[in-house]
């Protein structure tokens, strides 16, 4: 069961991404970095980044609100039974592993 909860989450991850660079007004880069589902694929959540950081708080509000929208695109696009409720979050994993580098090249 733990690989085709992966395998959900792996679809739902390139399927956000899609949606996401066709809907995007493009003032900021928003990049799907991964999504986890649970296991009765009833919530998914997908987690980005988004560059430049001064317009994060914006891209997260702007994925938010269409949140609708990507999971109507995901119904579409993914043949399953149960469509999961969405859940956008910014990866913090992903900015903590950016800064360690970044401390680690000048340190």
């Amino acid at each position: 069961m733990k690989n085709r909860t992966e395998k959900i989450a792996n679809i739902i991850k390139e399927l956000s991404a899609q949606f996401l660079e066709r809907e995007t007004n493009k003032t900021s880069l928003i990049t799907v970095t991964g999504a986890d589902c649970s296991p009765d694929f009833r919530r998914a959540t997908v987690f980005i980044t988004v560059l430049p950081e001064s317009k994060e708080t914006a891209a997260l509000n702007f994925t938010r609100r269409k949140r609708r929208e990507l999971r109507e695109y995901i119904k579409k696009n993914i043949n399953i039974k149960t469509i999961p409720f969405l859940e956008i979050e910014i990866d913090r994993g992903e900015k903590n592993r950016q800064k360690i580098d970044e401390l680690l090249r000048n340190g």
